[in-house]
């Protein structure tokens, strides 16, 4: 059996796989809210816990753990959790040999070539280049960036952590953005925009007046309310924030693209894209994405696709720990 976990400031998803035959089948798993634990061990042993009964006479012989924060020598502090994650404690506690920990991007990454034609959304077809490095990010509870580079063989992860970037503002609407949000924050960063927290910033920074049932109670989130009010266009400043929201994303898709050269494609993942997808595929994303001056017509050419599959994190942590065995 293969364990694999997702690990994120809202929720983590944990899950047991069977191998036959090279392809990993999942055979349980549960979902933690993050936030109710104190420390990621503790979500570990209740896990392991209720999966007991499907592992029967087996046992886990790998773990691959996708965590949202940077994996330095085996430890990840988490980035939007007051969690320090450490292989070598959770190989005690689990008896577990092999323990994988990756950024979270890592394992959405580690996915990719196993997913099926259906987990994707074409936004741009392009032509792809064999081999040609491909861009990752996804915005959720934080906006996670991660490079893939091909080594002959397959796809190998490069880590990043470029939405913790300054934002570059784009237009004179989104100069004003910048400086709205430099009267609250030491540092404007890509993640503080493009993440469930940015709709309520730029909605403010839109209609500083106009505030929503969510808005009153301190341990709701608004992003729900206002993206639903933004696609069915019951409230004008939603739609706006929306608007604005998703031409930044495809803004910064961009730049992703051209800094690490992305002809084998950009991908765009996460839990946000999926739920606005009406919006991300009505064109204003890939306008924004493809508006780079001299280098439209290259843009135009690189393929991007929104991943569907939500688990796909824990596939690609799972088959990461499997190909560790192998080692």
């Amino acid at each position: 059996m293969i364990l694999a976990g997702d690990v994120g400031g809202t929720k983590c998803n944990l899950a047991l796989f069977s191998e036959s035959g090279g392809k990993l089948n999942l055979v349980y798993s549960h979902r933690f809210a993050s936030k109710e634990f104190g420390k990621f061990d503790l979500i570990v042993k209740e896990f392991t816990r209720l999966a007991a009964p499907h592992l029967v006479n087996d046992k886990i012989y790998a773990a691959g753990f996708g965590i949202a924060g940077p994996v330095i020598h085996g430890q990840v502090r988490a980035t939007n959790l007051p969690w320090i994650v450490e292989a070598a404690q959770l190989k005690e506690q689990i008896q577990v040999e092999q323990i994988e920990l990756m950024n979270d991007l890592g394992a959405w990454g580690h996915s990719l070539q196993h997913l099926a034609p259906e987990d994707f959304c074409i936004l741009n077809p392009g032509k792809p280049e064999h081999g040609g490095t491909r861009a990752l990010l996804a915005a959720g509870t934080g906006l996670g960036e991660s490079i893939l580079v091909w080594n002959n063989c397959r796809y190998h992860v490069v880590p990043s952590e470029g939405g913790h970037s300054d934002f570059a503002p784009h237009s004179e609407q989104q100069i004003e953005l910048l400086r709205f949000m430099r009267r609250r924050y030491p540092q404007v960063s890509w993640e503080l925009i493009l993440s469930g927290r940015g709709f309520r910033t730029i909605h403010e920074f839109l209609s500083p007046n106009i505030r929503h049932a969510s808005f009153e109670d301190p341990d709701s989130d608004p992003a729900p309310e206002i993206t639903r009010n933004g696609l069915n266009k019951s409230c004008r400043t939603c739609a706006d924030t929306l608007d604005l929201w998703t031409s930044i994303y495809g803004a910064e898709a961009g730049n992703l693209a051209l800094k690490v050269l992305a002809l084998g494609g950009v991908y765009v993942a996460g839990g946000i894209a999926v739920k606005i997808l009406e919006k991300i595929k009505d064109g204003a994303f890939a306008a924004a994405f493809k508006d780079k001056w001299h280098f439209e017509g290259m843009l135009s050419n690189i393929p991007v696709s929104v991943v569907l599959n939500e688990t796909a994190p824990l596939l690609g942590a799972a088959y990461e720990a499997y190909a560790a065995l192998a080692k």
